[in-house]
């Protein structure tokens, strides 16, 4: 079983920046790929960002672009999504989620394991 410990989430000023990171445990399956997701109050999770094996095979939902950038460290078993120039849209709990292989899914049903998710609130 693998355990993903999300962490990082806070109050933040429209325009600010949070780091969010997830510390990954157990037996993890390898190759693997680490999303982020988020889901919003009365909203269903949505795709924010994610990683494959390869540190550079990064894929970014469209809104975050260039705002967002994620990361990880295989050594340390750790993954981060740092969030710059947050909005009030972007105010939801955010998770990381692992799955088995090298691709990034978009589609939440595709990710085995998940942590408990931190919460992101961006005030205007």
């Amino acid at each position: 079983q693998v355990q993903l410990e999300d962490s990082g989430g806070g109050l933040v000023q429209a325009g600010g920046s949070l780091k969010l990171s997830c510390a990954i445990s157990g037996h993890i399956p390898t190759p693997n790929t680490v999303g982020w997701f988020r889901q919003a109050p009365g909203k269903n999770h949505k795709f924010v960002a994610g990683i494959g094996w390869a540190p550079d095979s990064t894929h970014y939902a469209h809104g975050v672009e260039g705002r967002a950038r994620v990361s990880r460290d295989n050594a340390k078993r750790t993954a981060s999504l740092q969030m710059n120039d947050l909005k009030p849209d972007d105010t939801a709990v955010y998770y990381c989620a692992m799955v088995r292989g090298r691709f990034v899914y978009e589609d939440v049903g595709s990710y085995e394991f998940w942590g408990q998710g931190t919460q992101v609130t961006v005030s205007s």
